[in-house]
């Protein structure tokens, strides 16, 4: 045995963010409802089209059915409406546009159409997480509307393709989750954010004056904006229209509350008694089961934010007897709102990237299509297609985008090449189809195996409609895509780099700007609550997309990464400021004052702010912050 003192402790390299977000992979449970969804959306489509002669738009449903399965995530069925819907319409117009452009325009004229709509498309896609799914099947959809040799009309492919992606919909309504019994199964999504906001606001209060409070304040963030889009999605109705639906909306908003004195105990750092987060733990098992809370036990009222989360356990008792609903607190973003931010520095600078790789695949894969450098293989849509992927921020960093669609394209077509090799054509290729349906939902856990997945299922579908085996004509294009879309990636552009995380950054600073306004100009201090929460919770949204928009920057290479640098330390201070404010706020109704300690560390955080606003290079107007105090 060696002597301790010879002994060398070895520590593993840090890897560089890169590349640890390339080898990062999502845990949780199987979602068995969507693996279910999956395998009953585009294998069956295909096999009904095949049965009954219409082999072409069966493949196109099938296209569909799998895009939409890409977005198809836990949450509420009516968000799932909007979140799959809205992108299969985008995708519809795609198809249209694609073909008839495919069809009676030349190679030039085509490819500055496509140029176009990835202008527009990349505009949309800064919107948010909907508006950009739409933009992505936009863009996918007028490729392969423009380039899949099939013999259908374009109003046939797009009808087809609505039909796809409305089969997976009609799934997603229909279909109840597999172990819920509580309640009606129509609400099961909403039903279970709703209990994970009270079980955030109880994990909040355990974390009170310990180092893992600030963690799980994000984490009840997270929690309130899930559960506010799983009960704000579209509706026939202006209103909840069933007893069960308007219960849930009153106890979510039963929880804002009690959030808010979570945070304003979680801001004064001391800890807390565990009797403090049994009862919104009673109130979370309430909601999942559809029941009675009973007996609530009540914190101590020894200070304000005490007294504050008491009241509000009253009142969510009194929220949970009752059928009534209750304002969302959620404010809705006018038109002049998304044209703002479609066209705003994020908007363009993503927009100018998503077109120049667009457009710049499309005319390479013309210019090989029409050399004839495919031989008999007309696949040229592939190229551009695969460049709307890479280009997507939504799914990782750009060299991790790249090395993980790379990795995932080889290996699916290896595997289909042997797949290829031994299964019946067309009924093994069907089937196939049919697995890789089911597989969608898990793979989405990362990019490699999602692309794996999608190779497998697009070279299945471009089989059946009669085209020879393509696996080494699917990997050139994809390296040949991930090469463009590197070089265009670090291309200067018109405008400042780093455009995007600016914007949500200066979002977040207004967003905190007006809470903190309305604070401290309310009549008693505090203002009308309804909007104060409402205030407070596009503050803490704002915020939450700043801080996805850079850690995503953050993981980039450092050549892209240093024209973010500093954001985090602004995003950190806005959120300090946002705690602190809504620690006053609660003092304020106690008290009817401000408090020193709150005055003191306001006047101390927007001073801070405003020297890191300089160094990132903020908006000026985000200077009112420093003054609001």
């Amino acid at each position: 045995m060696f002597p301790r003192s010879t002994i060398a402790v070895r520590t593993l390299p840090t890897l560089p963010p890169w590349l640890a977000h390339t080898l990062r992979a999502q845990r949780g449970p199987v979602p068995w409802s969507a693996v279910v969804r999956g395998a009953l959306a585009a294998g069956p489509l295909l096999l009904t089209a095949v049965l009954v002669g219409h082999t072409s738009l069966g493949v196109v449903a099938a296209i569909a059915a799998m895009l939409a399965g890409i977005n198809d995530r836990p949450g509420s069925r009516r968000t799932a409406v909007r979140r799959l819907g809205a992108p299969a319409l985008a995708g519809a117009a795609g198809v249209l546009v694609g073909t008839y452009a495919g069809d009676h325009a030349g190679a030039v004229v085509l490819t500055l159409v496509l140029t176009a709509l990835g202008l527009l498309a990349g505009g949309m896609s800064a919107i948010g997480p909907v508006a950009s799914g739409g933009g992505t099947q936009l863009l996918v959809a007028a490729a392969i509307g423009a380039g899949m040799p099939l013999p259908d009309s374009g109003w046939a492919r797009a009808l087809a393709f609505l039909a796809g992606a409305g089969w997976l919909i009609v799934l997603r309504l229909a279909l109840p989750t597999p172990g819920a019994s509580a309640g009606d199964f129509r609400f099961d999504g909403e039903r279970a954010a709703v209990a994970a906001v009270y079980e955030a606001v109880a994990s909040l209060l355990d974390a009170a004056g310990t180092e893992h409070a600030t963690a799980r304040r994000a984490a009840l963030t997270a929690a309130l904006d899930q559960a506010q889009d799983a009960l704000a999605g579209p509706r026939l109705r202006r209103y909840a229209s069933s007893a069960a639906e308007r219960r849930l909306h009153a106890q979510y908003a039963a929880a804002l509350p009690l959030a808010e004195a979570a945070t304003a105990l979680a801001w004064a750092g001391e800890p807390l008694d565990g009797r403090a987060a049994e009862g919104p733990r009673r109130l979370a098992a309430a909601v999942r089961e559809s029941a009675a809370t009973g007996p609530l036990p009540a914190p101590a009222r020894s200070a304000p934010a005490l007294r504050a989360l008491d009241h509000a356990l009253l009142q969510a008792a009194h929220a949970f007897d009752q059928d009534g609903g209750s304002d969302l607190h959620t404010r809705r973003r006018s038109a002049r709102d998304l044209l703002r931010t479609a066209f705003g520095a994020g908007g363009r600078e993503y927009g100018l990237r998503v077109a120049l790789c667009f457009g710049a695949s499309a005319a390479i894969a013309q210019a090989l299509h029409h050399s004839h450098w495919y031989g008999q293989h007309t696949h040229w849509y592939w190229l551009p297609a695969t460049a709307v992927f890479l280009v997507k921020p939504d799914l990782g960093p750009l060299v991790s985008r790249v090395l993980c669609r790379a990795a995932g394209t080889v290996l699916g077509a290896l595997l289909f090449a042997g797949f290829a090799a031994v299964l019946p054509h067309p009924q093994g290729l069907v089937a196939l189809v049919a697995v890789c349906g089911a597989l969608i939902p898990v793979s989405t856990r990362h990019f490699a195996a999602q692309t794996a997945v999608v190779t497998l299922l697009v070279l299945s579908l471009v089989m059946v409609v009669g085209e020879p085996q393509a696996s080494v004509g699917r990997i050139g294009e994809t390296l040949l895509a991930c090469a463009l879309v590197l070089i265009v990636g670090h291309l200067p552009m018109p405008g400042e780099r780093g455009g995007h995380v600016r914007a949500r950054l200066a979002s977040a600073a207004g967003a905190a700007h007006a809470y903190l306004e309305h604070v401290l100009d309310g009549p008693d201090g505090s203002g009308d609550r309804a909007a104060r929460w409402t205030l407070r919770r596009d503050a803490y949204r704002a915020l939450s997309e700043a801080r996805a928009a850079i850690a995503l920057s953050a993981a980039e290479l450092p050549a892209l990464a240093r024209h973010t640098e500093g954001t985090d330390e602004v995003a950190a201070l806005l959120e300090r400021l946002v705690d602190t404010v809504t620690a006053a706020a609660v003092h304020l109704d106690d008290t009817g004052r401000l408090d020193r300690r709150h005055s003191d560390r306001l006047t101390e955080l927007l001073g801070e702010l405003a020297v890191h606003r300089e160094r990132v290079g903020l908006p000026t107007g985000v200077a009112g912050l420093a003054v609001a105090v």
